[in-house]
């Protein structure tokens, strides 16, 4: 091994998540379109309801992802609610804002302004890490657009974050994602797709070889995007400037404010938000419940949907809120 390849295999994977052959496939029979915003315009991604009637549904994914993370769940909540997920701006098939506003409010504002432009609202709201946060910022300020809240893995502020969270943070610092492009050059899409599938899965070898070449696939294609990197820094500084924060707009303020019936759902072997958060967030969103997935890593909804689904069954069961 060459001394320029020893220092690239310590260089950490950004956190991307891109979808699995599972998620391609759980993807057939979904509609993607187009909806523009003043702005901004976003990709919006569909699943037919098995039925008349159901209520909506709304899944917001995190740093990097796509709407494509949600796939497996609202396929397995296909009877359950009529979903829809949203790719942020700069994410997905969304192209940038007009404003360059990455920070946690500003895609926080993007979704209300699909809400209300939709006229969708109340819905039963969904957020994987930056998309907890954006959902959680949403249900504190604009209740009358949330039933409920379902945060997976949701990126609220820690005092002592793991270690393997932090070179995902340092993408925020001005130069790092440079110094990134520099250290990792040499990389194959297939080695990224590696990188970030270690970082994201509790269980990276559960993937089959279908899947991981569907995850290639679209880790090119985000790769060529022009700006691809530019949203993934901004995101990530506006994720650290929101942990900054304080008074009403600090993020724990905001999750003590959340009026709506939320389910929180934490894995065992994350590797971004740490297990241990499960008991603060518990306590701080006043109606809530806990599914603690011990095998599951910081995308649940990708590796384990249906026990999310079951949860999140028992959590309209018990509220009475999944009347249309």
């Amino acid at each position: 091994m060459s001394s320029t390849e020893q220092s690239d295999s310590h260089a950490a994977a950004p956190f991307e998540v891109p979808p699995t052959g599972r998620s391609r496939r759980a993807g057939e029979g979904e509609t993607l379109r187009s909806v523009s915003l003043p702005g901004l315009t976003l990709a919006v991604r569909g699943r037919p309801a098995t039925r008349a009637g159901l209520p909506p549904a709304l899944y917001v994914h995190g740093l990097g992802g796509s709407s494509q993370n949600w796939s497996l769940l609202m396929r397995e909540l296909a009877d359950t609610v009529d979903g829809e997920a949203v790719d942020l701006p700069g994410f997905g098939h969304s192209p940038p804002p007009d404003d360059g506003n990455y920070s946690v409010s500003g895609h926080a504002r993007a979704v209300i302004r699909y809400l209300d432009a939709t006229a969708r609202g109340p819905v039963h709201l969904f957020g994987n890490s930056m998309g907890g946060a954006i959902a959680t910022r949403v249900a504190a300020v604009r209740p009358d657009l949330v039933r409920t809240l379902t945060l997976v893995s949701p990126a609220l502020p820690e005092l002592r974050p793991q270690r393997s969270a932090i070179p995902t943070a340092l993408l925020a610092v001005p130069g790092a994602v440079a110094l990134y492009g520099r250290l990792t050059r040499r990389w194959t899409a297939e080695r990224r797709t590696r990188e970030v599938l270690a970082l994201c899965y509790g269980d990276p070898t559960s993937v089959s070889p279908e899947d991981f070449e569907a995850a290639v696939a679209e880790y090119e294609r985000r790769l060529a995007l022009p700006y691809f990197w530019d949203s993934l820094a901004r995101s990530a500084r506006g994720i650290v400037n929101a942990y900054t924060l304080g008074g009403q707009h600090a993020l724990w303020r905001q999750a003590e404010r959340v009026l709506a019936p939320t389910l929180l759902v934490y894995g065992g072997r994350d590797k971004l938000v740490s297990f241990r958060m499960a008991r603060r967030a518990s306590v701080a969103f006043r109606d809530s419940r806990l599914l603690a997935l011990p095998e599951a890593g910081h995308v649940a909804m990708m590796e384990h949907p249906e026990a999310v689904a079951g949860a999140f069954r028992e959590l309209l069961r018990d509220t009475d809120t999944g009347r249309g």
